[in-house]
């Protein structure tokens, strides 16, 4: 181990964000305060244990440190989400509130408004509240810094209706946000707004005037990263396509503005023969292309990617000037180390994760030996140069797409397959046409003569969408998998850092992770029964590979969240329409196969109550009772009981037929600030009575996963 470390001893620095992102990952997936200070004990004592192997050696160092890093991760995010987190709202309430505006962020797409709330007066409430206000209620003088009134239905930030479903509740808690709801005309302005909009937002407004066209959304979203105007067929063609990675402002933006201003500096500077001669020109565009990539990270607000690649830019900027090779692994574990430690609770989002894999792929494969030379310029005709670039740019998009899979996998539940055919022209197209004309329209509108240009950008955006349209139709555009554990993650995760960062011939035993973690998604079965954390919506997966739904006159998103969840891709049916299922205005019985046998599930539909009678003798003939409301004792179901009491500890559901497992969004003794408490264990869970009233012979035992 000491001889291999010596020949990997270049690459040992790179792993420092990785320990401390183990310790952060650590304190997010550990339920409460027992196990978070059990791992912080568990890495100090073998960091302590690795003392005692010979000083000097690599082994131990490398041991020691990730120790103390894995350590310092878990306290660094529980310190902060102690210090800085809002909690949320205790339970839903109706209210007249009169508040603050902090900020008003625009959604033309979806005629409405989000504006954060400062409640004046109100001490039970949270420090901020965010609500909906739509266009048509929009009164003169909301702006920031204004007072408003008005009443709205205030509800804690939802928590995932589904295990490995989008967790806006830890979100809102590290943004400070403690409660969502919508704002019930009429609304009162007490006091205008004390300021006009940012420049980020006039920004925004000036380029969907300017711009004609359904491309005017994705236009002010290259611009300000802004993606409230983007039409929704649009915005999942482009995700579809793989080109979503567009509209986020990254490294391709960033890039493109430092160089841009560079290239200009340097050209202007040099008309000057003095400066020419006498000046270093470099460094003074390297200056003032930092400049911009500062001043561009803030006013597209500062996200992730943006900083990251802001941090990455200036490393590289100060290597140039220097001389050095700046475009190395050790430039992005900086930029990694910089934003887990002001931000360690960005590295579950879908954003760290994929920004960074795309980032360190790229690196990885731009530093091998073999693509290096492939690339390399030779005295060849300019058709064979164009061939080879070609073959280059697919190459990086295959690979930026496998590393990219297994994320997009796991958040979305689905990823792309096309992506990097279609970035071999949506980038070109994006990088060298759509940006300078953008940058050009925009400087000229200082003499009102952009227009010609706005236009010139508006068809070139009409091309990007129709790439992006015409590859998202293809059946092979996207392959959809159910929400998978953090275990399957974490296992293809590792091996792809351990085949990315390492260079001698052992990188190659990260496949074996890589492999088992694949293994799983395929062989991973699809969930018979889904059921939301209120327990209002039911999907059932019916006998031909389809889906039902309880309630037909479901939303758009409920729909949309049952489908992503359960790998599934086509229309949901009506469960009322299926030819196994009994329904009435009330109830509703449908017989469901697995496992090698039959299964009935009993459902409400509606709030009406049920005679005592009738409900016990319908839930003594079924195996799952499933409803929004909490179920009397009377109703004794052979095997499971899932209602309001017991949801609520629990969150939303989903059930393995086949196997006899369940999972469920949230464990009964989780202890993160943002999630509701629950004061004790369900009974189910505790007793397992309902198993020991069923028929051995005839139900698997039932394991009780705890929610990733």
């Amino acid at each position: 181990m000491e001889l291999w470390l010596e020949e990997e001893r270049e690459r040992l620095p790179l792993w420092v964000p990785v320990a401390l992102a183990a310790g952060i990952a650590a304190w997010f997936l550990l339920p409460n305060r027992l196990e978070w200070l059990a791992f912080c004990c568990v890495t100090l004592a073998v960091a302590c244990a690795a003392l005692l192997l010979p000083p000097g050696g690599r082994v131990r160092q490398a041991i020691v440190v990730g120790g103390i890093l894995a350590c310092a991760g878990c306290l660094l995010v529980w310190g902060k989400a102690t210090i800085v987190g809002s909690p949320p709202l205790d339970r839903p309430a109706f209210i007249s509130l009169k508040g603050e505006v902090r900020s008003v962020e625009r959604l033309p797409a979806q005629h409405m408004s989000r504006v954060l709330v400062r409640p004046v007066g109100v001490p039970a409430l949270p420090p901020l509240v965010r609500v909906n206000l739509d266009d048509a209620s929009m009164p003169p003088g909301v702006g920031e810094g204004a007072i408003i009134a008005f009443r709205t239905r205030l509800m804690p930030p939802a928590p995932p209706s589904l295990p490995g479903g989008y967790d806006f509740a830890r979100r809102a808690y590290f943004e400070g946000v403690g409660a969502t709801g919508r704002v019930l005309p009429p609304l009162t302005v007490l006091r205008p707004a004390t300021a006009g909009p940012r420049l980020r937002a006039r920004l925004f407004e000036h380029i969907l005037e300017r711009v004609p066209g359904q491309g005017a959304g994705i236009a002010a979203a290259l611009a300000t990263g802004d993606q409230g105007a983007i039409a929704q067929a649009d915005a999942e063609a482009m995700r579809r396509s793989g080109l979503a990675h567009l509209l986020s402002i990254s490294g391709l933006h960033v890039t493109a503005l430092i160089a841009a201003v560079i290239f200009l500096l340097m050209r202007l500077m040099a008309l000057s023969r003095r400066a020419a001669l006498d000046w270093p020109l470099m460094l003074l565009a390297a200056g003032g292309g930092a400049l911009a990539g500062i001043g561009y990270t803030l006013l597209t607000g500062a996200e992730v990617p943006t900083v990251r690649s802001c941090v990455a830019a200036l490393l590289v900027l100060g290597g140039l000037a220097m001389g050095r090779d700046a475009i190395t692994l050790r430039l992005v574990a900086a930029g990694a180390l910089v934003v887990l430690i002001l931000w360690p609770e960005a590295l579950v989002g879908p954003s760290f994760q994929m920004s960074f894999a795309a980032v360190i792929a790229l690196v990885s494969l731009g530093e091998h030996s073999a693509f290096r030379a492939f690339l390399a310029p030779r005295g060849e005709g300019v058709g064979r140069r164009i061939g080879r670039n070609l073959a280059g740019m697919l190459a990086t998009g295959l690979v930026v797409e496998l590393v990219l899979a297994p994320i997009a996998l796991f958040h979305f539940h689905k990823a792309g397959m096309l992506g990097s055919i279609a970035n071999l022209v949506a980038i070109p197209l994006t990088t060298l046409v759509v940006m300078p004309l953008e940058a050009t329209a925009l400087l000229l509108d200082l003499g009102g003569w952009g227009a010609p240009f706005w236009w010139l950008a508006a068809r070139s955006i009409d091309l990007l969408l129709l790439i992006a349209h015409g590859v998202a139709s293809s059946p092979w555009a996207v392959v959809l998998a159910p929400a998978q554990s953090g275990v399957v993650f974490g296992l293809m995760l590792l091996g792809m850092l351990w085949c990315l960062l390492w260079r001698s011939r052992w990188r190659w035993a990260g496949l074996m992770p890589v492999t088992t973690g694949v293994m799983m998604v395929l062989t991973s079965p699809m969930p018979a029964i889904l059921i939301s954390g209120d327990g209002r919506h039911v999907a059932v997966r019916t006998a031909d590979g389809g889906m039902a739904m309880l309630r037909a006159r479901a939303g758009g998103y409920a729909r949309d969240v049952m489908a992503e969840s359960a790998g599934y891709d086509g229309i949901l049916q009506a469960l009322t329409a299926l030819p196994q299922a009994r329904c009435s205005p009330d109830l509703c019985a449908v017989r469901l196969k697995g496992g090698g046998r039959n299964w009935n599930l009993l459902l409400t539909r509606s709030s009406v109550r049920i005679d005592n009678a009738i409900l016990a003798r319908d839930c003594a003939y079924s195996d799952i009772v499933v409803s929004d409301r909490r179920l009397p004792g009377a109703c004794r179901p052979r095997w499971l009981k899932v209602d309001r009491h017991f949801l609520a500890r629990t969150g939303g559901l989903t059930i393995d037929l086949d196997h006899g497992t369940m999972r469920s969004a949230k464990a009964w003794h989780d202890e993160h600030p943002w999630v509701a408490r629950s004061s004790r264990r369900p009974r189910e869970y505790r007793k397992h009575q309902l198993y020991r009233r069923s028929n051995p012979a005839s139900l698997p035992w039932m394991r009780t996963c705890r929610g990733s």
